[in-house]
């Protein structure tokens, strides 16, 4: 029988269900406790994201990760933990480096307080985590810090930029590994070092959490442009809220490789509208409008689909049962909810086609774990 689970996934196994539960329970029994301060103020900082709720999308792959070796093992709740812990700390960092007024489903920390209170209470959770993670012993420790190098490295690398003639769809995706799916391959890594999974099993799930992680955010593109809610975590309310913050997502990526590949006066002005006319609501939701219904929309689609296949097809190596089956329904999951189906290859009547499905063929394969 299939029951609904966490985040909607279904499991076929009902005391596997009713223990990811009961994990994801003590989960936020442990985040609750571990943002706990002396200092009152502290307290309320550190736990409004926390009291804020979300998908959970991190400890719940621990706690899947784990199901590969002892479920049970000391170690895997507060893996899930640190975890989450570590994701809801950058949430507070980048919305000062974003200069964003709300997050994707709930309000920015430095909306609600100043910038300083924002990195400062990351900076807290950082600590909680890093005490928490010194008791899971050195490797789990030298697992989160490259997972953290990663990261900073993805922010760095967006924040600088493509260099020289590098490509910019490359250099985005490039990006997503490291900010998206560096902290959801190191919850699949940690979650099966504290069950006692083994190496190689660890290295698979790593794998797939880095794609899964790439998929999540490109999912995001595509819903921040369709205007539609789902399980990315865009808002179900205004479109463009990415691209009205002034981020260069896939779908404009996209627009901007058709230009430059036909030299289309429409769409180079519908790119320089998309990239400086925010400030005029009518002509920029007109421009919005018209990215939906245009073919590079369909290329960030059948992008996702294939970060989605390909972390399906990661997971070969490991034996079938409920919790492989729980992380390849992930992968419609994350891909799922659209307000258009999934293309298996770009509309033929477009002119641009071919290099455009050049330049989605030039999607990088994720670093080996």
């Amino acid at each position: 029988m299939t029951l609904p689970g966490p985040m909607g996934l279904s499991m076929r196994d009902r005391a596997a269900e009713a223990e990811v539960r009961a994990g994801l329970a003590a989960v936020e029994t442990g985040l609750l406790e571990a943002t706990k301060s002396d200092v009152p103020f502290i307290t309320e900082a550190a736990q409004r994201l926390v009291r804020a709720g979300g998908k959970r999308l991190r400890p719940l792959l621990v706690l899947l990760a784990a199901r590969f070796g002892d479920p049970e093992a000391p170690g895997v709740v507060p893996s899930a933990v640190v975890v989450e812990l570590t994701h809801l700390a950058t949430l507070h960092h980048d919305d000062v480096l974003d200069d964003a007024e709300a997050r994707r489903r709930t309000p920015g920390t430095d909306a609600h307080w100043d910038n300083s209170v924002a990195v400062l209470t990351g900076d807290f959770l950082f600590a909680r985590a890093s005490h928490l993670l010194a008791d899971l012993g050195p490797e789990a420790v030298r697992i989160q810090a490259d997972a953290f190098r990663q990261l900073v490295t993805g922010q760095i690398l967006e924040t600088a930029g493509p260099s020289g003639d590098r490509d910019p769809i490359e250099h985005y995706l490039e990006v997503l590994a490291g900010r998206a799916g560096s902290l959801i391959a190191v919850s699949g890594r940690l979650g099966a070092l504290a069950s006692g999974a083994g190496p190689e099993v660890a290295g698979v799930l790593a794998r797939y959490g880095e794609l899964l992680g790439v998929a999540c955010r490109l999912a995001e593109d595509v819903l921040d442009i369709a205007g539609a809610g789902g399980t990315g975590g865009v808002p179900r309310g205004r479109p463009g809220t990415t691209l009205r913050e002034g981020f260069a997502t896939l779908p404009l990526l996209y627009l901007r490789a058709r230009a430059e590949a036909t030299g289309s006066d429409e769409d180079r002005e519908l790119c320089e509208l998309l990239t400086t006319g925010r400030a005029d609501e009518p002509r920029y939701a007109e421009a919005l409008r018209r990215l939906r219904a245009h073919p590079a929309l369909d290329l960030a689609r059948v992008a996702a689909a294939r970060y989605a296949e390909q972390a399906r097809a990661a997971l070969a190596p490991l034996p079938a049962g409920a919790a492989r089956g729980a992380l390849e329904d992930l992968c419609d999951l994350v891909t799922r909810g659209r307000p258009a189906p999934l293309l298996a290859s770009p509309p033929a009547s477009s002119p641009a086609s071919p290099p455009l499905v050049a330049a989605e063929q030039r999607l990088p394969e994720p670093a080996q774990p």
